[in-house]
């Protein structure tokens, strides 16, 4: 199987340096465990420990965000109910959810879904237990009559050939984890320029977590250009996450309020970190106005 074993995540996370709006939202996380009663997939890529939705809580706490998108595991192939048991438990007004289907997932199950507060269907390549990428204009099909959209996280070189069949689906794609871009990528990147054409068709948004595409670590000041890229072009389709539990990080483990703090660097102006941690992610999930 030759997964990679996760070490945990703190339990506790440094104090922002800047308060977070009202309705700001932590657009990316998982839930995991009690793996004796959420199984996961025999064939995956890492094995992590347990990260309870209390624990998450307190993070977000910390934060000072109060809302959540939890995003399912490719530990958990397909089976969603971690994350719709998630959901419920942290509250289905506050929390959202982005889950994995089959491209033959019927109507009646992603209605159910639906009900339950997910909101998007994601796709991964870099980490075994994901759909197929070429399942993604048929999923896509599936999921639009519910006004949902997709998700992904795959390396920039797999968005080559990519980019041009998401121009003509009927949902946006969500860009997770900076698009997957080098954090030495400038705006003349092709993925980069892909992305914000997409984005200029209302095709696109991107994710605000970036600390995975730093080759120099922390303080990830590497990723700071690429990000400031994104914002300046677009924080009109910008969301951010933290990422939390942070699986297979090596060495230091993140802390998610130093994390929060390279937004303040990233987005300066606090009326466009509001758009960002408020107002997109309401529009984005389908959050209820404050």
């Amino acid at each position: 199987m030759n997964e990679v074993l996760c070490q945990p995540p703190r339990t506790t996370a440094t104090p922002p340096k800047f308060r977070a709006p009202a309705g700001a939202c932590d657009c990316h996380s998982h839930i995991f465990g009690p793996a004796e009663k959420y199984p996961f997939v025999k064939d995956r890529s890492f094995t992590p420990p347990d990260a309870s939705c209390e624990s998450y809580d307190a993070i977000l706490k910390a934060l000072g965000c109060d809302r959540a998108v939890i995003v399912q595991a490719s530990v958990y192939g397909s089976d969603n109910s971690r994350l719709t048991d998630a959901i419920a438990e942290m509250g289905a007004d506050r929390v959202r959810g982005v889950a994995m289907i089959e491209a033959t997932a019927s109507e009646q199950h992603i209605q159910g879904l639906h009900d339950a507060g997910i909101r998007a269907a994601r796709f991964i390549t870099t980490a075994r237990g994901g759909p197929r990428v070429d399942q993604l204009p048929e999923i896509a099909a599936r999921v639009a009559p519910f006004g949902w959209h997709l998700e992904a996280y795959m390396p920039s070189r797999e968005w080559v050939d990519l980019l041009p069949v998401l121009a003509g689906i009927p949902v946006p794609m969500v860009f997770d984890h900076l698009g997957g871009v080098p954090a030495d990528a400038g705006a003349d990147d092709p993925v980069v320029k892909g992305i914000l054409d997409l984005v200029d068709k209302d095709k696109a948004w991107i994710k605000l977590t970036g600390y995975r595409n730093s080759s120099a670590g922390f303080p990830y000041a590497d990723v700071a250009g690429l990000a400031r890229t994104f914002v300046d072009r677009a924080a009109h389709r910008c969301v951010w996450g933290s990422d939390w539990p942070h699986t297979a990080v090596e060495g230091r483990m993140v802390d998610d309020g130093q994390l929060f703090d390279l937004l303040a660097d990233w987005a300066p102006d606090p009326s466009v970190r509001k758009r960002i941690l408020v107002d997109n992610p309401a529009e984005l999930y389908d959050f209820a106005p404050l």
